[in-house]
């Protein structure tokens, strides 16, 4: 698709393509926004998927923790889910084309989005392909691009790898390798299930992982989304919609508890040159740290807009807490409750109408 033209108006632009700011674009041409005039979608990636299309081969339709329907089609429909080996970076991508297509939504790709700055009356995005004038936001840039690294004593003296979720492709490229796998997410469980099974691994875990033996239902995602969004209404940092879910305790899971892969250590408190040390002495020498540690929010190019209280959360408010109280003229979905594909499509939908609303009384005011 083409990108912008350079001093581009329009009423509102969605940055990011992926589940979230599909959502969003979805609702704003449902709610009378006209396609480019109305609205366009920037997104970074040179094609559809958002995030998916960057996840580890191995991450399949029968392993991935959940896949949600875009509004108003159905995955199923739309990608052929009977074989369940196939990879999600390969099916999700397949769904957000035909999405993109079905609907005729205006997404400009690849567009980078440099800074978004307060003009007044409008928003000044600016873009490696021009700028945009625009009178809201969506954002939509979700997490991917962040991956967090606690730091610990000692970090920069480790002799051997150190990667992150984002960068692990293969199992087999630790092969020989003693690999400590850190966090207690379902992406620290699945990588050290798979890890495991051709080398030597250790397992550490901040806090005591928390099992859960139901089947994941929607009571137990809204309850989760919950807990985080009272969180961003109260200015405080998200946190994570998956940390409050618990790990679900599925076939290839509990086989790994079986091979003995699932015992755990607490944190270390220091790195050492060749591995790890506890605060009692105990040390560890490892050849790989996988951090499996979670992501941050991708909000840097908003930095200039001081949309972030002291303690580094964003005061968050409307029906599903979208709104930047701050500025009612930005929304962020993808951010705290709609951080996962549990929310995403509910705040895509609020976000698009409590906007498309608050653009109409501005113009009835002028």
């Amino acid at each position: 698709m083409t990108t912008g033209d350079p001093d581009t108006s329009v009423d509102v632009v969605v940055i990011g393509a992926g589940q979230a700011g599909l959502s969003a674009a979805y609702y704003l041409q449902k709610f009378g926004k006209d396609p480019d005039r109305g609205f366009v979608v920037l997104d970074r990636s040179y094609g559809p998927g958002g995030a998916w299309q960057h996840r580890w081969p191995s991450l399949t339709l029968d392993t991935v923790n959940g896949l949600h329907d875009l509004p108003g089609s159905s995955f199923a429909e739309a990608v052929d889910t009977t074989d369940g080996t196939v990879a999600a970076a390969e099916a999700v991508p397949e769904y957000y084309r035909a999405y993109e297509r079905q609907f005729h939504l205006p997404v400009r790709r690849p567009v980078q989005v440099i800074v978004v700055c307060d003009r007044g009356e409008y928003l000044r995005v600016e873009t490696d392909h021009g700028v945009y004038a625009a009178r809201g936001i969506i954002n939509a840039t979700g997490t991917w691009e962040h991956p967090f690294v606690p730091w610990y004593p000692g970090a920069t003296r480790f002799r051997g790898r150190q990667l992150h979720t984002k960068d692990y492709r293969t199992a087999d490229e630790f092969a020989g390798e003693h690999v400590l796998v850190v966090g207690g997410g379902i992406s620290a469980v699945q990588l050290l299930d798979e890890i495991s099974r051709v080398t030597d691994t250790t397992w550490v875990t901040r806090r005591e992982p928390a099992w859960r033996e139901e089947k994941f239902s929607p009571e137990i995602g809204r309850a989760a989304v919950a807990l985080v969004e009272d969180r961003v209404r109260h200015g405080l940092p998200p946190g994570s919609v998956v940390s409050v879910t618990g790990l679900p305790l599925t076939p290839a899971i509990r086989a790994a508890h079986e091979r003995g892969v699932l015992e755990h250590l607490p944190i270390f408190s220091e790195i050492t040159e060749h591995g790890v040390r506890w605060p009692d002495g105990r040390q560890l020498d490892v050849d790989v740290i996988l951090w499996c540690t979670g992501f941050r929010s991708s909000l840097d190019h908003l930095a200039p807009l001081g949309l972030r209280n002291p303690g580094g959360g964003i005061t968050m408010t409307g029906r599903l807490a979208t709104q930047v109280a701050a500025d009612p003229r930005i929304h962020l979905v993808g951010y705290g409750p709609s951080s996962s594909t549990i929310g995403a499509n509910r705040a895509g939908r609020a976000a698009a109408r409590e906007l498309v609303d608050h653009l109409d009384e501005q113009a009835r005011a002028r």
